[in-house]
This record gives C-alpha cells, structure tokens and sequence, in this order.
C-alpha cells in the first residue's frame, strides 16, 4: 500500500471518527470544564452546608454514630470527613445521590438526587457516559479515539519543519479555508494541553490496569489492609481520634466503613506534599478497639506509584492552582470547537465541490 492509500484511508476515519465519537468526547469534556468548579458550585447553591462551624473530633464522632444508626446512614459503605471547606458528613449512595449529615448532630441537612442535581448529572455523564460500568468502558475507547484524532490530525497537516509555523497561519475567507485553518491551529497549538487532559482522563477509566501496571514496572506492591473480625459497636469518636494521633500532620478525609467480610475501618488521609485532595494514604484500624494496627504512605511509593497517584489530580485540577484550573477548563472547552469547525470546514468544502 502506498502512502497517498493511507493518508486518504487515514482522512476518511479522521472524519467520521470526529463528526460521531468526537461530538461526545466534547460534551465529555464540556462537562468536565464545569465539574473543576463543583465545589464552589456546590456552596454557592447551598449555603446551608458551609456557613456552619466545624466542631472537634469527638463531637464529629457522636454525630458519625448517630447518622450511620439512621435509616439512611445504614445503607452507607464510605463517608467523607467533615474540614474547614465543607463541615458536614457527606456519603454517596450506590445510585449516584448524595447526602449531607450536620458534624455536631448526625442529622440529614441535604439529599441530592442525581436525576435532579445538574452537577451530579454531570459528573455521572463525564465519569460513567450515564452508564455505569459499561459506560465507563465506552468512554474510555472514546478517549482513545480523541487522542487518534489528536495526532491523526496532526499528522495529516504536518508540511514539513521549516513550513509548519507559515501553514498555522489562520485564514478569514474562503470559508472552507477559514474553517480549516482555525481547526488546524487550534488541534496543533493546543496538544500538549490536550493530550494531558484526554490522556489522564483515559488512564481514569482503566486506572485499575493502569496502577498496576505502573507499579509493576518499577517493582512495587499494593499495601492492603489486614481482615479483622467485625464489631458489635464501635467507638466512633475513639476511631477519629486515634486515627488523627496517628498520623497528626495529615487531614482524615475519608472513612470506610466496616464490610460482610471484613471488619477492618480503613481511613484515608492527606498527608503533606500529597496532590490528591482525599489523599492516597491510608491508616487500618480494629473496630473492636478502634486502634491503627496498620496503614500505608504514599509519599513513600516509588516512582510507578507516585505517577499513577499524580495522574487523576492533573486531570482534576486538584494542582497547580487557580492558574491550572483556568488552563484545563479552557482545554476542555477546546474539543467543541474543534469539533464545531470541524463540521463546518466539512460542509463547506461539500458546497464547494457541489458548486
């Protein structure tokens, strides 16, 4: 096969690869522009869960014991600890709903239902394509099809190194040469940007594969927690302090809870330098005597660990600042206009030929 075959094979699905599976990777990522804001989003729209004070650990842990005995709190499998930003439980129900829980008394404040919550609609669209497992699935074949199209793209314009600025150079008329000058420039001046956000992305909805393989490349193991027998009651308040005096320089941010099979409590937390907002170390505790018998450092991973941890708060936003936030919305308003003149360069070019 010669090369003219290839380019027009590799012109025709650059196409069509983009007029179909490129418009729901730009609504992916449309989605994903609002979600780097949720959570002034989130107070914004409901004060109540912020403007509150955060009470001590003790007092937290009476409230934990009270809302995990509601009707609600005992179908929970995991609650979020409550800090300075947002002071209040918070759990997320297997459906895709969340609740808030007063820190001071156990008591339901808020239950967003997805199918009512535009941001929880959004996250289940960016995160699962409204699909759930198989969903993901999909979307990760979408993502790798966007960095095809990415590369592809560039591929298809590249006129040689010394012509490769001159030929970015945006048109304003014909249309067909406008549309596809605009598309040209902004596929290749924006593609490290977007080759971060859509490549991350991409490794979330395999992150499993992904973290394993990473950590196997560089010979490291996952730390996992030890099986205890279940407890009759636990010691709440007891749980949270211990856990904080364990490790007293990190943030507790989330608890999981006791399973069928396994009684261990598993807290993570933040640990200073680490990027992830809800850490990726953890502390194991007995629910019998609400001890730490054990946990795991993730500022001690080695290299394969530390990239596969770093990879979801690049996508998130979670570093780099309000200047990086700024940058990855942008990004991910790009995809849209890529695709927008992509149809519109495809059109006219239509027009023209039938002219």
């Amino acid at each position: 096969m010669t090369s003219r075959p290839i380019r027009s094979a590799l012109k025709t699905l650059h196409l069509w690869l983009g007029l179909s599976l490129g418009l729901v990777l730009a609504l992916v990522m449309l989605a994903g522009s609002v979600l780097l804001f949720e959570e002034p989003l989130l107070a914004a729209s409901h004060p109540e869960l912020v403007s509150r004070a955060l009470p001590d650990l003790d007092t937290q842990g009476r409230a934990l014991d009270a809302l995990l005995h509601s009707p609600v709190g005992k179908q929970l499998r995991s609650v979020t600890v409550p800090d300075a930003e947002l002071p209040v439980w918070g759990a997320g129900a297997k459906g895709g709903d969340r609740y808030y829980f007063d820190a001071t008394s156990g008591e339901l404040l808020l239950h967003r239902v997805k199918s009512r919550d535009v941001l929880l609609a959004l996250l289940d669209w960016h995160t699962h394509l409204l699909g759930g497992e198989l969903g993901e699935t999909v979307l990760g074949a979408v993502a790798c099809t966007g960095l095809f199209m990415l590369f592809s793209g560039v591929w298809l314009y590249w006129p040689g190194r010394q012509r490769a600025l001159k030929h970015l150079k945006p048109h304003a008329n014909p249309p067909v040469l406008r549309w596809a000058s605009f598309h040209r420039f902004v596929g290749v001046a924006a593609l490290p940007l977007l080759v971060v956000m859509i490549g991350t992305g991409t490794t979330m909805a395999y992150r499993g594969a992904v973290r394993t393989g990473l950590m196997a490349m560089s010979g490291e193991k996952s730390a996992r927690p030890p099986t205890l027998p279940t407890a009759d009651a636990i010691d709440w308040p007891a749980v949270l302090v211990n856990a904080q005096a364990a490790a007293p320089d990190a943030q507790l941010t989330r608890l999981m809870l006791p399973s069928k099979g396994n009684g261990t409590l598993v807290m993570r937390i933040r640990r200073p330098g680490e990027w992830n907002l809800v850490g990726r170390s953890s502390l194991w505790l007995d629910p019998s005597t609400a001890t730490v018998v054990g946990g795991d450092d993730a500022t001690k991973l080695g290299t394969g660990g530390s990239v596969a941890n770093a990879l979801f708060p690049i996508h998130s936003a979670a570093v780099g600042g309000l200047a990086w936030r700024i940058v990855a919305c942008v990004t991910g308003m790009l995809p849209m206009f890529l695709w927008v003149t992509g149809v519109l360069f495809w059109r006219a070019r239509k027009k023209r030929r039938a002219a």
